[in-house]
């Protein structure tokens, strides 16, 4: 369908003026600065295509684009704010948001995607992928909301979830402190933008797969390595509630999906053994899990 952009009528303020005006509003009501910059994202490219002033026109604008219907019921809610904002009557149509089931990528393919990347970015990757960091939580990070010797994580969590304590793995722990320590910062300051961290992982991940001859890289979206995290944390512990607290979810139909994304076609393990302390220590830092005891070697797994 084409659609014509409509320029704002004279004398009416220019459409960006309209949409600070909105925007500012939702900042003065407590929204945070991501959902603010999130909703006038959508708003202004609604304005880009359709008269705002039209709520019959956003509609059927809205009703015809070729996209999911959770996309099209993002956008009905930022317009409806620019609605009441302006006093416009609008019926807001109703979209049902599919429910699809996410697969998992393997943590070979992650790690094989983040080992290509500067040390900055990987440490951010590797987090997401030890703690299932959401990509703001990731921006709201702070050096001081590490520990560096434990590699206790305390995020800031987003959505109105829970507060949660998180661990990362040693290898990324001190990465992170190199990363740190070659930079020189100080524990005020953030260590990511999480606007170039998604930037940098959509780039990363498509040059990866082209170089290595493996396309099904460039498939791996960035919040991915958050649904392996999840998955891991309730694959190794079958305890929803703890899944729901380490993710930081609010409402735990909002974890039960990873019941079923832990429903791997396969299960193949990697197998390790030692009856040394020291190495049995590595490998559970690693993630392998102790399976039993034979022959005065102690046997440890790890999914593939």
């Amino acid at each position: 369908m084409s659609t014509t952009k409509v320029q704002t009528p004279s004398p009416a303020p220019k459409t960006d003026s309209l949409l600070f005006q909105v925007a500012y509003q939702l900042k003065k009501e407590g929204r945070k600065e991501t959902t603010v910059t999130i909703i006038a994202r959508k708003l202004r490219y609604l304005a880009r295509n359709v008269d705002l002033n039209q709520p019959e026109k956003v509609k059927e604008y809205i009703a015809n684009l070729n996209c999911s219907d959770g996309h099209k019921d993002n956008l009905v809610d930022a317009y409806s704010h620019y609605c009441q904002f302006f006093k416009i009557q609008w019926i807001k149509p109703k979209y049902q948001r599919e429910e699809r089931i996410t697969r998992v990528p393997k943590e070979e393919d992650i790690n094989k995607i983040i080992s290509h990347s500067k040390l900055k970015y990987a440490c951010a990757y590797a987090i997401m992928r030890d703690i299932g960091l959401r990509p703001v939580e990731l921006g709201y990070l702070r050096i001081k909301d590490i520990d560096l010797e434990t590699g206790e994580v305390y995020p800031l969590t987003a959505k109105h979830g829970s507060g949660r304590v998180l661990k990362v793995k040693s290898n990324t722990l001190a990465m992170l402190k190199r990363y740190i320590s070659t930079n020189n910062l100080n524990p005020m300051d953030t260590l990511w933008n999480c606007k170039r961290v998604k930037e940098n992982w959509s780039k990363l991940k498509t040059s990866v797969a082209k170089k290595l001859g493996e396309p099904q890289l460039a498939q791996i979206r960035l919040y991915d390595l958050r649904h392996f995290a999840g998955s891991m944390a309730y694959y190794k512990t079958k305890d929803i509630i703890y899944t729901m607290r380490f993710l930081g979810h609010k409402n735990i139909k909002n974890t039960l999906r990873y019941v079923h994304l832990i429903a791997f076609d396969k299960e193949e393990f990697l197998v390790k053994a030692t009856n040394n302390i020291e190495d049995a220590k590595i490998l559970l830092e690693q993630g392998y899990e102790f399976v039993c005891e034979m022959d005065g070697l102690k046997l440890f797994r790890k999914r593939k």
